[in-house]
Formats: structure tokens, sequence, C-alpha cells
């Protein structure tokens, strides 16, 4: 099979818009207000299981997190804001960036408790993904988590990534052994799930705000 040998581009600090969200570049100094005031909260600890860091019992420590992320090139972390108003309600980077293969992988996914289940929820995976095939070229997308959580394992194969299996033993994280699932969508399998994404995202498909038809079903 023939393909492009040239490495793609790497993903840059760009704005992507949607109907429900806008994806733009973290800043500790715009988002962490935001931020914290929705997962802050003890009752909130549970966002953290499976991410790297966090809990979080102190701003200064989250607003010295976030400020870090922010200046890393990879992971490359973007802001959800939701719309109309302007609130950051999560997080996402892209990782484990390779041009030379074009691979590439979204992941550190903080979904705050006003983001989560929401059409934007969705929406921000979709301006992804679309970021990743249509304007940078990369053939490859893949999604890791932990084996154990399952909640992102069903979010993985909801937007269309394909299980290919568990890597033992593969981390320690927080003092704890890490099994990892990886899922990975193709370029040749964008079209296919774009075009769902976007019938699902159109708003013909809601009823005050409940969908009418599944994503999966659309895929």
């Amino acid at each position: 099979m023939a393909f492009d040998l040239s490495p793609a581009p790497r993903p840059q600090r760009v704005v992507l818009d949607g109907r429900y969200v806008r994806l733009v570049p973290l800043d500790a100094g715009a988002h962490a207000a935001d931020l914290w005031n929705l997962v802050s909260a003890p009752e909130h600890d549970g966002l953290w299981s499976y991410l790297f860091d966090g809990p979080y019992r102190e701003r200064a420590a989250f607003d010295a997190s976030l400020a870090k992320k922010a200046a890393s090139d990879d992971p490359l972390f973007f802001a959800i804001l939701e719309q109309p108003s302007g609130r950051a309600v999560g997080y996402a980077s892209l990782m484990r960036i390779e041009p030379a293969h074009r691979v590439i992988e979204v992941g550190n996914i903080l979904y705050t408790p006003a983001l989560q289940r929401t059409t934007g929820a969705t929406e921000a995976m979709y301006l992804l993904a679309r970021y990743v095939f249509d304007d940078l070229g990369y053939r490859r997308y893949e999604w890791k988590c932990n084996a154990r959580n399952e909640p992102s394992r069903r979010a993985a194969e909801r937007l269309g990534f394909t299980f290919e299996g568990i890597f033992r033993q593969h981390m320690i994280v927080k003092g704890a052994n890490r099994d990892t699932a990886w899922f990975a969508m193709l370029d040749g399998e964008w079209p296919s799930r774009k075009a769902a994404f976007e019938r699902w995202l159109d708003p013909t498909n809601f009823t005050n705000g409940a969908q009418k038809t599944s994503l999966g079903l659309l895929r």
C-alpha cells in the first residue's frame, strides 16, 4: 500500500472551534481558576484515579502543575472551553508524537463534571481527531488507558477506536502496576468515523438535549 513517506507536521498550539466546545492552547493564567473550581472538592478525587497526577489539595500546586502542562510540547495540552460561555471545563493532550511514523496519541484527558456526558465531551474528541487526520495527515491515532479503567475503555470503543490488546505490566503509576489497554483508529477508517461524528453532532439528532440515535448506531 502506497502512502506518504515524509514526516507529518507536529501539532501546533491552534484553536479548534466546534458548535458546543472550543479547544484552545492550555493557559494556566486563563484556565486554572475555572478548572480548580470544578475539580478541587474531595468528592471529585475520583477524576484523578487513572491520571498521572493529582488530586490536589492546594491551589498553588494545581496551578504549578497546569503551568508545566501548558509549557509542554509533548504532551501538547488543549483546554476545552464550553460554548458560548468560554468557561474551561476540561483538558486533553496530543502526545507520544511520532511524525516520522505519522503516529500520535490522545491522552491526559480530564473531563470535569461540567463536561462529562455532554455533547461537547464527544465534540472535543471529534475536533482533535479531525485535526490529527485532516489537517496533519497522521496515519494512526492511539488511545491508551489503564486496563482497569472501564469507562475509558467504553469511551474509546464508542468513539470508534479499535481495541488491540493489553500490554501487561506496562507502567508503574502512583506506586501501582498498570496494565495498559491499547486502542487505535487508522486513517483509512477515519472517513466513516468522521461521517458518524458529524451526523451524531448535528442539532437535528437531539430533542431537548437527548440524542435520537447513538454514535455507535450511526457508525
